[in-house]
């Protein structure tokens, strides 16, 4: 029988600041390799297959996903500090066929494939606010140090019409303290979708709902 620890290790997902913020940053530009290949692979494997030029391609989509799941899975490790198991049935040694059978019926490829098409949203989705809150927070943050290098001070603009001078440093310091608060926002919004998307990749890309349940179920117990 499983066991729950070998399908998920109990830890709740806790990263770290820095590796939240690196993890999510590459999200966008993952998210739009994994969605251009995918839909690329099976536009093209799907609309070729009736002449077998697109069982290859299908064939590459299967094993690039796959292949690509499980360096997600090392990304989760090494910048969340998530650790999530192979979800992938065992393949037989026998028949390349029954091989192949079993990778296109595992539900684990399924789910990698779609875990890289919801990444390009989900990667804009996290990249715009953590961009603008950081910006906006270290900006205003170290505005008392650096306004006084630019050429006619600092210059704050609402609305585009509407702006207020920064030339002195008493000028500056309420805009510090609140990038200051900008940045704690930025931190508690960067650990939190650092948490979520932890969460997401050990339900897209673990075990399975049967999985958990099998290994939840008492030693000895019958299936």
């Amino acid at each position: 029988m499983t066991s729950a620890s070998s399908v998920e290790d109990g830890s709740r997902p806790y990263p770290s600041i820095a590796g939240s913020l690196l993890y999510l940053l590459l999200n966008l530009p993952l998210g739009i390799a994994g969605f251009v290949g995918v839909t690329t692979l099976a536009a093209v494997g799907l609309t070729t297959a009736v002449i077998w030029i697109g069982v290859p391609v299908l064939a590459l989509l299967v094993l690039g996903c796959r292949a690509a799941a499980r360096f997600e899975r090392a990304r989760a490790h090494a910048l969340l500090g998530t650790y999530v198991v192979s979800p992938y049935r065992p393949l037989p040694n026998t028949d390349w066929r029954l091989r192949w059978r079993t990778r296109v019926l595992d539900g684990a490829t399924w789910r990698d494939m779609g875990y890289f098409v919801l990444l390009l949203p989900l990667g804009m989705a996290e990249f715009v606010p953590l961009v603008v809150t950081w910006a906006a927070g270290l900006g205003l943050a170290a505005l008392p140090i650096y306004f006084r290098y630019l050429p006619n001070a600092a210059f704050i603009t609402f609305d585009g019409t509407h702006h207020v001078v920064v030339d002195s440093t008493v000028d500056a310091l309420p805009w510090a303290a609140l990038g200051l608060a900008v940045l704690a926002l930025a931190i508690a919004m960067t650990r939190a979708l650092g948490v979520a998307h932890a969460r997401l990749v050990r339900v897209l890309l673990g075990p399975g709902p049967r999985a958990r349940r099998i290994a939840e179920e008492p030693v000895g117990a019958v299936a």
